[in-house]
């Protein structure tokens, strides 16, 4: 693969995971390409893929704004000859040139590719330092040392509420200008390459503790200060009046014991009592059922048991 590279003059470019700048050229024409194909996607929902040529074919025809060339002219020479180049010359009386000798023909080929080329590379040149200049308006530089710790910004995540920064991180190596070789302490996972657009530095927070002393005694908390929830109130638990005889505190007494059940701190529920409520003509109101976590649907089935329900 190295030597196809080398014979046609390519140059392999390694790409940091998770780092789409470091192919900026494809991710740039992807999104461009997605647009296109969604101009005329309602018109042909069903067989976009039948016409994707004949896009490729319109956009190869258009001046670049950068280049100020077609891509079509850089690699062949000439415009594009389309219907409407063909209809145009129709017009217009177009009348063939004589043949040429095909040495000229190919040396002035040449020689009009590299003054192209040429022109191209200054207008692509000024365009990118126009950008440069206004995307890099408010960017920082961000550096880090070996041992410094960092946060590294997810590359996926499970929902809109989680998190997108995790950490911290050892910086294990730098790697270049931009790259870093960030380990996992307390973690299986391997030491792993990231950009530096995804870290940040990690400010760890001061430990702080609030002390307090309580003056008094260590009695016990006085009775009805605070409900624990354990305590079911019985027959004993009942108040009487310290006005009453000691012949009517008995008799109260007896009647509460024949009624016992009925002297419970557990909610319990009855059918000899209904309550109606009247709503009028108003509308019931329809809410969608939401699903209950887990955790709150014990809390409630023990609720529930604990009321008698």
């Amino acid at each position: 693969m190295e030597k196809l590279w080398e014979t046609h003059g390519v140059n392999h470019l390694v790409a940091t995971p998770y780092h789409h700048q470091t192919n900026g050229l494809v991710e740039r024409f992807n999104g461009t390409l997605g647009a296109m194909i969604r101009k005329f996607i309602n018109e042909f929902s069903n067989n976009w893929d039948l016409v994707l040529q004949q896009l490729l074919f319109a956009y190869r025809a258009v001046p670049h704004p950068s280049l100020g060339f077609s891509p079509f002219e850089l690699v062949y020479g000439h415009e594009v000859k389309g219907p409407l180049q063909l209809v145009k010359q129709q017009w217009e009386g177009f009348t063939p040139s004589p043949g040429t000798n095909i040495l000229d023909f190919v040396s002035n080929l040449q020689s009009t590719l590299r003054h192209s080329l040429a022109l191209a590379r200054e207008n692509l040149k000024d365009a990118q330092e126009e950008q440069k200049a206004w995307y890099d308006r408010h960017a920082r530089e961000r550096s880090f040392k070996v041992g410094d710790q960092v946060m590294v910004l997810k590359a996926q995540q499970a929902h809109k509420m989680e998190a997108s920064w995790e950490g911290p991180f050892t910086v294990q190596e730098r790697l270049g200008a931009v790259n870093y070789l960030i380990a996992f302490p307390n973690s299986s996972l391997k030491p792993k390459v990231y950009h530096v657009n995804s870290l940040k530095p990690f400010y760890s927070r001061d430990l702080q503790v609030c002390q307090f002393t309580v003056q008094g005694d260590d009695a016990e908390w006085p009775d009805g200060v605070y409900y624990d929830g354990k305590k079911d109130g019985g027959v004993e638990e009942v108040n009487l009046s310290t006005t009453l005889e000691r012949l009517q505190r008995q008799q109260i007494k007896e009647l509460c014991t024949s009624f016992a059940p009925l002297f419970s701190a557990t909610p319990g529920r009855t059918e000899r009592a209904c309550h109606s409520i009247d709503t009028g003509n108003a509308h019931p109101i329809r809410t969608p059922p939401y699903r209950v976590s887990p955790h709150a649907q014990a809390a409630i089935e023990r609720e529930i048991q604990n009321m008698g329900i």
